[in-house]
């Protein structure tokens, strides 16, 4: 008889969350082998940026460049699926491949654009007609080291607004920082790096020249990544992440004529996103 209740009082094996911060309650169960889905919008910041333009007879660059993005005021009318894809925004999926650890694939939808008129300084050379078109340039015309000008709509607009787009392969570590005496509700630390490939839609005019191009790689980028994902449940959770991020552009395309023109610039941002998820 006493054999019997030794069985029965045996260590329950239910795998346990693990943590870094040890909250009073722990999950009584292991995320192993879920999938989860996100989507959400970004607010993004982006550092001074030198810009690099080639093509025949130019080649200059200006310094220092100031951007901003271009995040479209939230609206019901955004509940409509062929407009849910206008503001920035962000789309992720991923498998846990241990309880706390998670691997993802997902998709960056920001905006770039770079301020005119702004006064930068330009080092490089301006013919007096660039490009296949053979476009004016006027007073611009000349060589340049280091001198300030005013860069207007008639010289140049810039812009990866359609977007500037982040297709990338992240890895996660989540810490439980809270959770329930339930175990289902619970408040959880993200960490992760990443890195892929940048596909902007640039819209860009160089001396009128000019389109709004079409998809394309155009260099790649590294980010590190650090959020709060609330479980309002077990499987739907909210989630705030700030993204650092760092690129290279080596190849942006400026007037349509892939061929001949391209521009080049190096873009480390700032990237904050709300989120909602489902987790499965």
């Amino acid at each position: 008889m006493q054999a019997q209740e030794i069985k029965t009082s045996s260590t329950n094996n239910t795998p346990t969350s693990k943590s870094l911060f040890n909250p009073e309650h722990k999950r009584k169960f292991s995320r192993k082998g879920d999938f989860y889905f996100h989507w959400g919008y970004n607010s993004s910041w982006y550092g001074k940026s030198d810009i690099r333009f080639q093509g025949p007879n130019y080649d200059f660059t200006l310094k220092d460049v100031v951007a901003h993005d271009r995040q479209s005021k939230l609206s019901w009318a955004y509940l409509n699926p062929g407009l849910i894809t206008v503001p920035q925004y962000n789309i992720r999926a991923g498998y846990f491949i241990k309880d706390n650890y998670s691997i993802s694939i997902g998709w960056d939808h920001m905006k770039y654009v770079m301020d005119i008129p702004q006064t930068v300084a330009i080092t490089g050379h301006i013919g007096a007609n660039i490009s296949h078109e053979n476009a004016p340039t006027g007073a611009l015309a000349g060589d340049y080291n280091g001198q300030n000008i005013n860069v207007k709509e008639s010289m140049l607009t810039y812009e990866h607004t359609d977007g500037f787009n982040y297709a990338n392969i992240e890895i996660e570590r989540y810490d439980d920082i809270w959770v329930a005496p339930g175990g289902n509700t619970s408040l959880t630390l993200e960490t992760g790096l990443g890195g892929g490939l940048m596909v902007p839609r640039s819209d860009v005019r160089l001396f009128g020249q000019g389109r709004n191009n079409h998809f394309s790689i155009s260099g790649y980028g590294v980010s590190a990544k650090v959020g709060l994902k609330f479980y309002v449940w077990k499987n739907v959770y909210l989630q705030n992440t700030t993204k650092f991020g760092a690129t290279n552009l080596t190849n942006v395309h400026t007037t349509g004529w892939d061929e001949l023109d391209k521009a080049s610039q190096k873009i480390n941002y700032i990237e904050n996103m709300w989120l909602i998820g489902f987790q499965f």
